[in-house]
């Protein structure tokens, strides 16, 4: 028989962040500090606008673009959050998650052949699916000494004359790195010198701790060679809704809903109906998670502190990094020992791009009190390992 299969699809691996994730469902009393899933119920408000959209039987189609009002709530969110300004009727569209608009995205504007630059480590979706639209993926191994930044000579030096479009994550899964207005404002000159577009996934942009978030598209110049992505997950607490958006100038938009059209028709209609109160209402509620986060980042900074182990500062996100490449283990290594022996799965730094082995991604969207467990069990495995290379 011939071969079902496609050969770009084969090549692909599983998803890194799953692999753990599954073994710990398996586990007895065992701790994930894993996936990116916030811990909060989804606002009550939230869930009682669905129920009652159910209730009046709103379970038919919306327009594939998603419903105005939705679309009206998310620009006047943009612009009193992050002074962006967008036209509801043909520069937004809802999707099902963030995924699904970076997705699109790349569908509606690659070429074959085309260089998409992807500044790693990143999330892990983001190479697959420029495969998938049959773009190539040119990473960018970003340091660790820069705190993960994307600077502009590294930019400059991956573009070539087929480079079209730069993946931005800021702030970044899995590194919990940010970058700051004189950050963007260094790499936009080299994105306009050279004529690209920018995705810019700010999925996790509400989950900023030093200082209020900005979005590459709100410099000048870059709205209309940018597509915002964002949604509702994280700073919702909505995984589960899956729901997001995409915003950028009409003509992207524009190919992009013919995307979405063939392949989603439209996101869940009980699900855009509940996000127009967490457009509209929910502020307070954004402050309250992000007030919790910080506090287990704090806790988590000082605890690795006095164990001894390296990590630098995070200020967006739900994630730290920290480095392990003192106990001369690989990420995998450290990570299954880790999991085996005291029942604590993390994500190995590798699983995001090459240049994120020797570090870990844990993920602080738990309560402080599994926190405090997992770091109890996580300092003592590293006791253990420096103990026993010590006896080396």
């Amino acid at each position: 028989m011939r071969n079902p299969l496609s050969d770009t699809v084969i090549k692909m691996k599983p998803s890194g962040i799953r692999k753990f994730f599954d073994i710990v469902s398996e586990m007895p009393d065992a701790i994930s500090l894993g996936v990116g899933e916030p811990d909060f119920d989804t606002p009550w408000n939230i869930r009682e606008e669905g129920i009652y959209s159910l209730e009046k039987g709103r379970t038919f189609y919306t327009s594939n673009a998603g419903l105005l009002e939705l679309r009206q709530e998310i620009c006047n969110y943009l612009e009193r959050r992050f002074r962006l300004s967008y036209n509801p009727k043909d520069e937004v569209l809802i999707t099902v998650g963030g995924s699904e608009g970076i997705d699109v995205a790349l569908r509606a504007m690659l070429n074959p052949g085309d260089e998409v630059i992807i500044p790693e480590p990143c999330f892990v979706s983001y190479v697959p699916c420029v495969q998938l639209a049959g773009g190539v993926p040119v990473t960018v191994s970003l340091k660790n000494e820069n705190q993960f930044r994307l600077t502009k000579e590294e930019l400059e030096a991956a573009i070539t004359e087929k480079t079209k479009i730069l993946m931005l994550s800021y702030p970044n899964n899995p590194t919990g790195a940010v970058m700051e207005r004189e950050d963007l404002e260094a790499i936009a000159e080299v994105i306009i010198k050279h004529d690209l577009y920018v995705i810019s996934d700010e999925i996790y942009a509400e989950l900023t701790y030093n200082s209020g978030h900005t979005s590459i598209a709100s410099l000048p110049g870059m709205w209309e060679r940018t597509i915002v992505i964002n949604g509702f997950s994280k700073a919702f607490a909505m995984t589960g809704w899956r729901l997001g958006f995409a915003v950028g100038p009409a003509m992207i938009l524009e190919q992009m809903t013919k995307v979405h059209q063939f392949a989603i028709m439209c996101a869940p209609t009980n699900s855009q109906y509940a996000a127009v109160v967490a457009m509209r209402d929910c502020d307070k509620d954004i402050v309250r998670m992000r007030e919790a986060y910080d506090q287990r980042r704090r806790y988590l900074l000082d605890a690795f502190q006095k164990m001894g182990l390296s990590c630098f500062e995070p200020y967006g996100a739900f994630y730290i990094f920290p480095c392990i490449k003192e106990f001369g283990l690989s990420s995998e290594e450290f990570a299954t020992r880790l999991l085996h022996s005291k029942k604590v799965a993390v994500v190995p730094g590798d699983a995001f791009g090459e240049c994120g082995e020797g570090f870990l991604r844990i993920s602080y969207a738990y309560s402080l009190e599994e926190l405090k467990v997992a770091i109890g069990r996580l300092g003592e495995f590293i006791e253990e390992l420096r103990e026993g290379k010590g006896n080396d």
